[in-house]
């Protein structure tokens, strides 16, 4: 039962030294970082308008178009890499499939192009 013991023992230092770092890098800041905010650090920098009362408001549906463009270009790029890494082993169905898969993506950013998706006036 020792024996079993002591080959848990470099487990348990291992965890117990992470578990250190990790509430010392979450404490450390607040004990070393100024904290002085100022109304230029707390005004509204991240969606360009100021906080309002009522979070049900309604959005510009331009705020969804792009997050529509921005899954299409994650996604491809999500199946681009695997793809390109494994080009030789998919032989030319693979190639053809992803030019295909492109093709789809490449019509649906035409289409929201033209219906005026990009443009922020």
């Amino acid at each position: 039962m020792e024996e079993l013991l002591s080959e848990y023992l470099p487990i348990l230092i291992f965890m117990g030294v992470a578990a250190i770092v990790g509430i010392a890098l979450l404490v450390l800041p607040f004990l070393i970082a100024p904290s002085k905010p100022d109304p230029e650090k707390l005004s509204a920098y991240e969606c360009g308008f100021a906080a309002f009362d009522d979070a049900r408001m309604k959005f510009d549906v331009r705020f969804y178009l792009v997050a529509i463009l921005f899954i299409i270009f994650d996604l491809e790029v999500a199946f681009l890499f695997p793809w390109a890494i494994a080009l030789g082993d998919v032989g030319l169905f693979g190639f053809w499939s992803m030019i295909i898969f492109l093709g789809i993506l490449t019509v649906g950013f035409a289409y929201e192009w033209r219906k005026g998706a990009l443009e922020w006036e």
